[in-house]
């Protein structure tokens, strides 16, 4: 649909480049390279025991790099099948250095659901870690074509598969000393794959230009500085793990891994791994909340704390100023399509608590560069303080979905500039209302899409897994119980009179990530439904409320 209008949420002119800028200072890792030769010593990563200074790092991927060259041509794509381990973070450098697009892969994810973004990425090669291993090798015998090329980079020997190979002791052996490849700044740095409502993975793809924009935004934010230590609680499936890995390497800084179990309680390692910037989704700090773990003063070296990827709850966001006194908070805002996060509030302990909407910290403004609209369900332009759902252009849009340009059609609203420009404004699907001063609050999704523990979850994708179960009729799926805008699990109602509750959560356990399992499922003989004849979903959560029956 193409629209005209004139009424911005807040227009900002596009950051310049540089004039004849090579391509090389817009790519996603140019600023590692440069850490590489200013700060060669430095730690770039540490994970347990284990530190890897820049040099070290840089030769790892070198060699890497060159055998995923060797291996095919041209080389597009390269899997990472790892779990927060060197190869994952090595395999990101490497597929870099290689001139490749990285495609984050998950051991944690059903077998189903990796071997379909393996074939839908047409992978060129991809690197395993021990942890993978298995796994791999039951995707090797279901997958119709394997990469030409994998990387085991923690087996010594390799099995016997129809292609070539590479084995830690091989990898060991290669040079180092080839160039980088260099890629313009509209290449693909990086494909992502997020909840799909069709049950198959949606792949976003992201260029070097989009996480261009969204560092040199966070360094003129921030200004890390290779003194900073910063934390990575994130899968590298989860895109906001992007901002722990570039913004330390691209100016001299430390990544330090943290495992999921230490974040239960983090304290201790924070303090001896020095870590001065915290990143999260706020489901961990408020984890830490209402274990009473927060307490006054426990994290007095944090000189910033950022939370993204869901609804930052006011009450967490109190208890953590108060655990980290000399920190600024700041709570991110961005979908996966306008790369890692796209807006930005800062918490003021004075003045914050009454800019709060249902007990929720607002997601602030956009970063420099963006424009925005908010609209009505008619594409008109909303007047501030009126909600609507957001839409989003600028230099950290995607081009659209990984072969699936209708898709990438709906997801997009058209617009005539009065300048004549035509620009593309991705709809996020989440309801905003914005204030006179251009500070946003977020209100909710409009459609069937939630976030549970930070990740994006299309509830329909789970109502297809039930339905595909013999005896199953109907199927609703539905995040619980909520809070702040997030979800901590899923529950499910169904008419399935043939199946039992305990059979029907077996078999969708290997269609569906853990985050996506319902907790609970109800039987029902009839789903209630609503004046239009349509499942009524809000009787559905008054039941799981208590306050009626479905």
């Amino acid at each position: 649909m193409m629209i005209e209008f004139n009424q911005m949420l807040e227009v900002v002119p596009p950051c310049q480049s540089e004039p004849n800028q090579a391509h090389a200072t817009s790519q996603l890792h140019s600023g590692f390279l440069q850490s590489v030769q200013r700060y060669p010593n430095n730690i770039a990563l540490t994970i347990g025991n284990k530190q890897y200074d820049y040099v070290k790092l840089y030769t790892v991927a070198q060699r890497w790099a060159f055998a995923l060259r060797q291996s095919t041509k041209p080389l597009h794509r390269v899997g990472i099948f790892a779990y927060r381990s060197e190869a994952a973070y090595i395999g990101i450098l490497a597929s870099l250095l290689a001139g490749a697009t990285f495609v984050p892969l998950n051991y944690n994810f059903p077998l189903q659901r990796t071997q379909a973004m393996i074939e839908q990425a047409e992978l060129d090669a991809i690197i395993v870690d021990h942890q993978s291993y298995d796994q791999f090798l039951q995707l090797a015998d279901s997958l119709p074509v394997l990469p030409p090329c994998v990387l085991l980079p923690d087996c010594l020997r390799a099995p016997l598969l129809d292609t070539m190979i590479y084995t830690q002791a091989e990898l060991a052996e290669l040079p180092t000393d080839h160039e980088p490849v260099t890629v313009p700044p509209e290449a693909i740095a990086y494909l992502l794959f997020t909840s799909g409502s069709t049950g198959n993975p949606k792949g976003v793809p992201i260029s070097h230009a989009n996480v261009a924009h969204f560092l040199k935004v966070n360094q003129a934010r921030y200004q890390i500085t290779p003194a900073d230590r910063l934390s990575q609680t994130f899968d590298q499936t989860f895109d906001l793990a992007i901002f722990d890995l570039f913004m330390a390497w691209n100016h001299g800084a430390a990544v330090c891994v943290i495992q999921p179990i230490q974040l239960l309680s983090p304290f201790r390692l924070i303090e001896e791994q020095g870590i001065t910037i915290w990143f999260s989704v706020p489901s961990v700090a408020a984890l830490l909340r209402k274990q009473k773990l927060l307490k006054p003063n426990s994290l007095p070296n944090l000189r910033l704390s950022l939370f993204c990827g869901e609804a930052l709850p006011k009450a967490t966001a109190e208890a953590w100023q108060l655990a980290a006194p000399n920190s600024i908070i700041d709570n991110l805002y961005g979908p996966t399509e306008l790369t890692i996060a796209c807006a930005v509030y800062r918490w003021n302990s004075l003045t914050s608590p009454a800019e709060c909407l249902n007990e929720v910290v607002p997601i602030g403004k956009l970063y420099p560069g963006l424009t925005a609209v908010v609209v009505d369900a008619n594409d008109n332009p909303v007047p501030a303080g009126t909600e609507g759902e957001l839409c989003v252009a600028g230099p950290q849009t995607f081009q659209g979905y990984w072969h699936n340009p209708s898709l990438t059609e709906q997801r997009f609203l058209r617009s005539k500039q009065l300048n004549g420009e035509e620009l593309g404004y991705y709809r996020t699907g989440d309801r905003v209302v914005c204030r006179t001063n251009g500070s946003m609050i977020y209100l909710g999704r409009s459609d069937q899409q939630i976030k549970v523990h930070g990740y994006r979850v299309e509830l329909s994708e789970i109502e297809g897994a039930l339905l595909l179960q013999p005896g199953v009729v109907a199927a609703v799926a539905l995040g619980w119980p909520l809070e702040n805008g997030s979800a901590s699990g899923i529950v499910a109602f169904v008419i399935a009179p043939s199946i039992a509750v305990s059979d029907l959560q077996q078999a969708v356990q290997p269609l569906l990530p853990s985050y996506m399992l319902p907790r609970t499922i109800y039987q029902l003989e009839t789903m209630p439904l609503n004046a239009n004849g349509k499942i009524d979903r809000l009787a559905l959560a008054r039941h799981l409320a208590g306050e009626g029956t479905a």
